[in-house]
C-alpha cells in the first residue's frame, strides 16, 4: 500500500480503524480507469469478498460531468458499497484472496478516491 493515488496511507488506515463510523458503512469508490478490463478482474474477486462479509453494491454508475469542481473531480465510474460495519470492511482488505487481486486493481486504475460514510437510514 504505497501509491497514495491508489492505496491508503498508514495514517488513513489508522484513522479508519480508530475513528471510523459505528454501524453500517458505505464506501464510495471514485474510479478513473487506466485499463478497465484489469480492474474488472479485481472487481470479480472483490465482490466475492464483499458478499462473504454481508456487503453489497447499493449504487453504481458512470459520472456524467463535473458540476462543481475542477478536472481533478472527473471520474469514469462511482460505486457505492455497503458493509455491515467498518470491521467487516477492514477484515475484507486483509483477506489473502482479496490481497492477491490488488495487482489487477492497481493495473486497472489511474487514480481513485475512497470515501467512508456512515450508512444512514436511506442505505
Amino acid at each position: 500500500m504505497s501509491n497514495p493515488a491508489l492505496s491508503p496511507t498508514p495514517a488513513q488506515l489508522q484513522a479508519l480503524m480508530e475513528n471510523g463510523p459505528d454501524g453500517a458503512v458505505v464506501m464510495v469508490n471514485l474510479l478513473k480507469y487506466r485499463d478497465r478490463k484489469a480492474y474488472m478482474r479485481y472487481g470479480a474477486v472483490a465482490m466475492k469478498c464483499v458478499a462473504a462479509r454481508g456487503g453489497s453494491i447499493v449504487w453504481m454508475g458512470a459520472q456524467a460531468l463535473v458540476f462543481i469542481g475542477g478536472a481533478e473531480q472527473e471520474w469514469d465510474e462511482v460505486v457505492c458499497v455497503r458493509y455491515p460495519s467498518r470491521a467487516k470492511f477492514l477484515e475484507m482488505i486483509a483477506d489473502p484472496e482479496y490481497l492477491a487481486a490488488i495487482a489487477h486493481r492497481d493495473a486497472g486504475l489511474e487514480r481513485t478516491a475512497l470515501l467512508c460514510c456512515a450508512a444512514g437510514s436511506a442505505a
